[in-house]
Protein backbone atom coordinates (compact mmCIF):
# COMPACT_ATOMS: atom_id res chain seq x y z
CA UNK A 1 0.00 0.00 0.00
CA UNK A 2 1.45 3.32 -1.22
CA UNK A 3 2.84 5.69 2.16
CA UNK A 4 1.12 8.98 2.79
CA UNK A 5 3.20 11.76 0.64
CA UNK A 6 5.37 14.21 2.04
CA UNK A 7 3.72 17.48 2.40
CA UNK A 8 5.42 20.17 0.62
CA UNK A 9 8.17 22.19 1.78
CA UNK A 10 7.89 20.15 4.83
CA UNK A 11 11.54 18.76 4.83
CA UNK A 12 14.19 20.93 3.42
CA UNK A 13 11.72 24.07 1.96
CA UNK A 14 13.58 26.16 -0.51
CA UNK A 15 11.76 29.13 0.71
CA UNK A 16 13.62 31.76 3.22
CA UNK A 17 12.41 33.06 6.22
CA UNK A 18 13.38 36.16 4.94
CA UNK A 19 10.56 36.26 2.25
CA UNK A 20 8.23 34.49 4.46
CA UNK A 21 8.30 36.84 7.25
CA UNK A 22 8.52 40.48 5.17
CA UNK A 23 5.59 38.93 3.64
CA UNK A 24 3.60 38.60 6.99
CA UNK A 25 5.24 42.05 8.09
CA UNK A 26 3.93 43.82 4.35
CA UNK A 27 0.14 42.59 5.54
CA UNK A 28 0.56 43.85 8.87
CA UNK A 29 -2.01 47.45 9.72
CA UNK A 30 0.97 49.04 11.92
CA UNK A 31 -0.89 52.65 12.12
CA UNK A 32 -3.51 53.77 14.55
CA UNK A 33 -7.17 53.67 13.10
CA UNK A 34 -9.50 56.68 13.11
CA UNK A 35 -11.65 56.91 16.07
CA UNK A 36 -15.42 56.08 15.42
CA UNK A 37 -18.15 59.24 15.69
CA UNK A 38 -20.13 58.06 18.56
CA UNK A 39 -22.82 60.19 17.29
CA UNK A 40 -22.97 57.96 14.04
CA UNK A 41 -22.65 54.53 16.39
CA UNK A 42 -26.53 53.45 17.78
CA UNK A 43 -26.43 52.51 21.39
CA UNK A 44 -28.33 49.07 21.90
CA UNK A 45 -30.54 49.07 24.47
CA UNK A 46 -29.31 47.36 27.56
CA UNK A 47 -32.83 45.79 28.26
CA UNK A 48 -33.75 43.23 25.94
CA UNK A 49 -37.03 43.58 24.39
CA UNK A 50 -40.26 41.22 25.83
CA UNK A 51 -40.26 39.05 22.39
CA UNK A 52 -36.78 38.49 22.43
CA UNK A 53 -36.98 37.26 25.88
CA UNK A 54 -39.67 35.13 25.33
CA UNK A 55 -37.78 33.62 21.99
CA UNK A 56 -35.15 32.85 24.28
CA UNK A 57 -37.08 31.17 26.77
CA UNK A 58 -38.82 29.07 24.19
CA UNK A 59 -35.80 27.98 22.59
CA UNK A 60 -34.59 27.11 26.12
CA UNK A 61 -37.31 24.64 26.67
CA UNK A 62 -37.20 23.04 23.41
CA UNK A 63 -33.98 22.15 23.70
CA UNK A 64 -34.04 20.95 26.96
CA UNK A 65 -36.57 18.58 25.69
CA UNK A 66 -35.13 17.22 22.79
CA UNK A 67 -32.30 16.63 24.78
CA UNK A 68 -34.61 14.60 27.39
CA UNK A 69 -35.88 12.63 24.42
CA UNK A 70 -32.59 12.16 21.99
CA UNK A 71 -30.44 11.04 25.67
CA UNK A 72 -27.64 8.59 25.00
CA UNK A 73 -28.16 4.84 24.04
CA UNK A 74 -27.76 2.28 26.54
CA UNK A 75 -24.59 -0.11 25.97
CA UNK A 76 -25.43 -3.77 26.74
CA UNK A 77 -24.27 -6.87 26.24
CA UNK A 78 -24.42 -8.19 22.38
CA UNK A 79 -26.67 -11.27 22.06
CA UNK A 80 -27.71 -13.34 19.52
CA UNK A 81 -31.31 -11.96 19.67
CA UNK A 82 -30.01 -8.50 19.27
CA UNK A 83 -28.05 -9.48 16.21
CA UNK A 84 -31.28 -11.23 14.56
CA UNK A 85 -33.22 -7.51 15.57
CA UNK A 86 -30.14 -6.14 13.65
CA UNK A 87 -30.51 -8.34 10.76
CA UNK A 88 -34.59 -7.59 10.41
CA UNK A 89 -33.24 -3.88 10.26
CA UNK A 90 -31.30 -4.38 7.63
CA UNK A 91 -33.75 -6.46 5.85
CA UNK A 92 -31.78 -9.65 5.98
CA UNK A 93 -33.37 -13.02 5.83
CA UNK A 94 -31.62 -15.41 8.18
CA UNK A 95 -32.53 -18.63 9.37
CA UNK A 96 -31.53 -20.23 13.22
CA UNK A 97 -29.70 -23.63 13.04
CA UNK A 98 -30.66 -24.22 17.02
CA UNK A 99 -27.18 -23.90 17.77
CA UNK A 100 -26.60 -20.32 18.64
CA UNK A 101 -26.07 -19.18 14.87
CA UNK A 102 -27.54 -17.69 12.15
CA UNK A 103 -27.45 -18.21 8.56
CA UNK A 104 -28.36 -15.88 5.87
CA UNK A 105 -28.58 -16.80 2.14
CA UNK A 106 -27.43 -14.74 -1.05
CA UNK A 107 -27.62 -16.07 -4.86
CA UNK A 108 -23.85 -16.87 -4.84
CA UNK A 109 -22.94 -16.98 -0.71
CA UNK A 110 -24.29 -17.79 2.16
CA UNK A 111 -23.29 -15.89 6.12
CA UNK A 112 -23.11 -16.82 9.45
CA UNK A 113 -23.33 -14.78 11.72
CA UNK A 114 -22.80 -16.09 15.39
CA UNK A 115 -20.88 -15.61 18.84
CA UNK A 116 -18.05 -17.02 19.39
CA UNK A 117 -15.42 -17.17 22.27
CA UNK A 118 -14.99 -18.06 26.25
CA UNK A 119 -18.02 -15.88 26.69
CA UNK A 120 -19.62 -15.54 23.55
CA UNK A 121 -18.01 -12.01 23.84
CA UNK A 122 -16.74 -11.97 19.95
CA UNK A 123 -19.15 -10.79 17.18
CA UNK A 124 -18.40 -13.47 13.80
CA UNK A 125 -19.58 -12.83 10.53
CA UNK A 126 -18.09 -15.43 8.06
CA UNK A 127 -19.10 -15.99 4.38
CA UNK A 128 -18.41 -18.76 1.95
CA UNK A 129 -19.42 -18.73 -1.60
CA UNK A 130 -21.65 -21.30 -2.70
CA UNK A 131 -19.03 -22.32 -5.57
CA UNK A 132 -15.65 -24.59 -4.15
CA UNK A 133 -12.49 -24.45 -6.25
CA UNK A 134 -10.63 -28.31 -7.29
CA UNK A 135 -7.62 -29.05 -6.02
CA UNK A 136 -5.12 -28.72 -8.55
CA UNK A 137 -6.64 -25.01 -8.85
CA UNK A 138 -5.14 -24.39 -5.16
CA UNK A 139 -2.04 -22.50 -5.80
CA UNK A 140 -4.23 -20.12 -7.84
CA UNK A 141 -6.67 -20.01 -4.53
CA UNK A 142 -4.14 -19.21 -1.97
CA UNK A 143 -2.37 -16.52 -4.78
CA UNK A 144 -6.10 -14.67 -5.09
CA UNK A 145 -7.09 -14.64 -1.51
CA UNK A 146 -3.64 -13.55 -0.55
CA UNK A 147 -4.11 -10.38 -3.39
CA UNK A 148 -7.63 -9.96 -1.47
CA UNK A 149 -5.95 -9.88 1.80
CA UNK A 150 -3.35 -7.06 0.65
CA UNK A 151 -5.62 -4.78 -0.85
CA UNK A 152 -8.50 -4.55 0.93
CA UNK A 153 -9.28 -3.35 4.49
CA UNK A 154 -12.20 -5.59 5.72
CA UNK A 155 -12.19 -9.70 6.16
CA UNK A 156 -9.62 -11.57 6.32
CA UNK A 157 -10.06 -14.27 3.30
CA UNK A 158 -8.46 -17.88 3.81
CA UNK A 159 -8.59 -21.25 1.65
CA UNK A 160 -10.37 -23.75 3.63
CA UNK A 161 -9.84 -27.82 4.40
CA UNK A 162 -10.98 -29.28 1.76
CA UNK A 163 -14.26 -31.04 1.25
CA UNK A 164 -15.89 -34.84 1.24
CA UNK A 165 -15.58 -34.55 -2.27
CA UNK A 166 -12.04 -33.07 -2.16
CA UNK A 167 -12.77 -28.96 -3.29
CA UNK A 168 -11.63 -26.58 -1.54
CA UNK A 169 -14.26 -23.91 -0.05
CA UNK A 170 -13.00 -20.12 0.67
CA UNK A 171 -14.21 -18.08 3.30
CA UNK A 172 -14.02 -14.65 4.15
CA UNK A 173 -14.82 -13.48 8.18
CA UNK A 174 -14.96 -10.23 10.41
CA UNK A 175 -14.45 -10.99 14.06
CA UNK A 176 -15.05 -8.42 16.78
CA UNK A 177 -14.71 -8.31 20.13
CA UNK A 178 -17.39 -6.80 22.52
CA UNK A 179 -17.14 -7.99 25.79
CA UNK A 180 -17.67 -4.10 26.82
CA UNK A 181 -21.13 -4.27 24.58
CA UNK A 182 -22.18 -2.18 22.03
CA UNK A 183 -25.50 0.07 21.13
CA UNK A 184 -28.18 -0.89 18.74
CA UNK A 185 -26.47 1.26 16.34
CA UNK A 186 -23.55 0.19 16.64
CA UNK A 187 -24.31 -3.86 16.30
CA UNK A 188 -26.44 -2.51 12.99
CA UNK A 189 -23.67 -1.09 11.44
CA UNK A 190 -21.42 -3.71 12.32
CA UNK A 191 -23.63 -6.29 10.82
CA UNK A 192 -24.37 -3.98 7.32
CA UNK A 193 -20.68 -3.69 6.84
CA UNK A 194 -19.50 -7.31 7.32
CA UNK A 195 -22.82 -8.64 4.87
CA UNK A 196 -21.83 -5.84 2.27
CA UNK A 197 -18.43 -6.68 1.99
CA UNK A 198 -18.72 -10.09 2.00
CA UNK A 199 -20.59 -9.34 -0.96
CA UNK A 200 -18.64 -7.50 -2.59
CA UNK A 201 -15.47 -10.39 -1.94
CA UNK A 202 -17.42 -12.82 -3.67
CA UNK A 203 -18.25 -10.51 -6.76
CA UNK A 204 -14.59 -10.44 -6.74
CA UNK A 205 -14.03 -13.91 -6.87
CA UNK A 206 -15.95 -14.15 -9.46
CA UNK A 207 -15.30 -11.43 -11.60
CA UNK A 208 -11.87 -9.76 -11.00
CA UNK A 209 -10.15 -12.59 -9.13
CA UNK A 210 -11.43 -15.27 -11.98
CA UNK A 211 -11.40 -18.30 -9.12
CA UNK A 212 -14.92 -19.02 -9.07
Amino acid sequence: MPWWSWRPGSAGGNGSDTDENSSVRSTVRVGVPAQRDPGRVGVPSAEPTKAAELAKSNELAKSTELAGAEGPEQVSEVTLARVGKALDLLDIRYLADGGGSLLAMWERHAVLFTLEGPDDEILVMRARPHATVPPDWADRAYRIVNEWNHTRRFCKAYVGDPTERGQLPIYAEMQVPLASGAHDALVVEMLDCGAAVATSFVDWLHDEGALL
